[in-house]
């Protein structure tokens, strides 16, 4: 399913970065649009709101999680 991502779309990583202690599954909002759309800027934060990561990340490296129904076109 290709999506377009926005601004604030919450994501969460598909993949672990140890090198951030970041793990698979952590949940972040997308806070900016780098290179056209090539990567984007992820902050990580804690249930009190404090933002604990902030780093570029490439789609490939997160999915866009969705909160309302969703309709699939099968080809």
């Amino acid at each position: 399913m290709n999506q377009i991502i926005k601004l604030l779309d919450v994501v969460a990583l598909t993949e672990d970065l140890p090198e951030v202690s970041l793990y698979r599954g952590q949940v972040g909002t997308i806070v900016e649009i780098l290179g056209d759309g090539s990567a984007f800027e992820v902050e990580f934060c804690d249930r009190n709101g404090r933002t604990y990561e902030s780093l570029g990340l490439q789609p490939e490296q997160f999915m866009v999680l969705c909160f309302e129904p969703v309709s699939r076109v099968v080809v």
